[in-house]
């Protein structure tokens, strides 16, 4: 999924209480009468000036009838950060480009163009890309508007892609990598890959069917847990899940709190920030559309190992196979991470995203999305099972209801 939270909701706000926090709860579009945020620099919290109205949001009809469907992606993590690289396999040279954790529709246009540029250094320009996903399709579109003759190789297609699943949100560091391989170098590429995604998602604002757009969404907690931090404290390694806020923290708005009064979530602390949510479902209906407005095409085929390339007639191939590549490639360094989405039917009046209680709601256009983020970014690490837990979406659904007062759901 990539995402996530946030992946999986917000994230990465630059000053935000977390990454997830934030991330997790991403979307919104609060209904605040002309309300100006007063934000600090130097990560301090900033706070709602007071003089403003009060919130006016609707209430989310969050009930397990209303829920459509529940899916399960497999993130594919690698400890070392996304696989950049040639190989030589055969008489083929493959540029692999697979391994983004929760970030791989954020990330994608990056390091789409990281790997157009060492395909097209090969000297060919008729090339092959393995997979359909969001990686596939950003960087066959990268390597047309590069000048090369893209044919896609998949076994599955939109909607059916393990990416179709993500969350859909901006979440460009989501298990991105652990933090001990965080190097300057690392950082210096992550920058450049974020910097070139974010802006090509402002180029696909107000297209229709809205792809990609701006919302706002609330941080919410409980009084007793406003100061809970969700760090990994068992030893294991943590990961690097605060690149943007280290490195680019101008690069999307600070989160403001929200002062008691003026929310609908009574003694509750509130934080409200703003992030990019991908209506993936339409997102990935464009992508498809304008790879085949350019000459690309597409052959369904599906490959076993690295020896099935050679039966391609491309000399270059970019490797876009997820955590496939796992399979595919015996790469043991990818790591499944489960994430799982309830989906439910939409409201138009409702384009705000929520975090509370270790759920993340996500106003996508193409289904609401409830998601059980965990303690901490370990959760769902190593799991690669996709078996939908019903009892576990309902209890996302729940939590959320139970920020609203029971007459708005009658």
């Amino acid at each position: 999924m990539a995402a996530e939270r946030m992946h999986e909701g917000l994230g990465l706000a630059a000053n935000r209480l977390g990454r997830r926090k934030l991330l997790v709860g991403a979307g919104a579009s609060l209904m605040l009468a002309g309300c100006a945020v007063s934000v600090e620099r130097g990560g301090k919290p900033a706070v709602l000036e007071e003089r403003h109205l009060p919130l006016s949001l609707v209430p989310i009809r969050a009930t397990p009838d209303r829920i459509t469907r529940v899916t399960v992606c497999t993130r594919p993590f690698r400890a070392q950060g996304p696989r950049l690289e040639v190989e030589r396999i055969g008489e083929k040279r493959v540029v692999h480009h697979y391994g983004h954790g929760g970030s791989g529709w954020s990330l994608s246009w990056g390091t789409g163009l990281a790997a157009t540029e060492k395909a097209m250094a090969l000297g060919e320009r008729d090339i092959a890309v393995i997979g359909c996903g969001a990686i596939g399709l950003t960087t066959a579109l990268q390597l047309q508007r590069a000048g090369a003759k893209v044919t896609i190789y998949a076994k599955d297609l939109p909607p059916d892609t393990r990416s179709s699943f993500a969350t859909g949100v901006w979440s460009p560091d989501s298990r991105i990598c652990l933090e001990q391989h965080a190097t300057p170098e690392f950082k210096a590429a992550w920058a450049r890959m974020c910097l070139t995604s974010f802006q090509a998602y402002q180029n696909l604002l107000g297209l229709p069917g809205t792809p990609v757009e701006w919302v706002d969404n609330y941080f919410v907690a409980d009084q007793a847990n406003r100061d809970r931090h969700e760090a990994v404290t068992d030893g294991r390694p943590p990961f690097a899940d605060d690149l943007q806020h280290e490195l680019l923290p101008t690069l999307t708005p600070h989160s403001a709190e929200v002062p008691a009064g003026l929310h609908p979530f009574g003694a509750r602390y509130v934080r409200r920030g703003a992030n990019m949510v991908f209506n993936i479902s339409t997102y990935a209906r464009l992508l498809l559309a304008d790879f085949h407005a350019n000459g690309g095409r597409i052959e369904m085929q599906e490959f076993h190992t690295p020896a099935d390339f050679a039966r391609l007639p491309q000399k270059v191939l970019v490797n876009c196979t997820g955590y496939g590549a796992r399979a595919l490639m015996g790469d043991s360094s990818i790591i499944p991470v489960r994430g799982q989405l309830a989906r439910m039917i939409p409201q138009d009046d409702v384009h705000y995203g929520l975090f509370y209680n270790g759920v993340s709601f996500v106003p996508r256009r193409d289904g609401f999305v409830f998601q059980v983020i965990g303690p901490d970014d370990y959760y769902g690490y190593g799991d690669d099972t996709v078996e939908p837990d019903r009892p576990l979406a309902e209890q996302a659904v729940r939590t959320i209801a139970g920020l609203f007062p029971p007459p708005a759901f009658g």
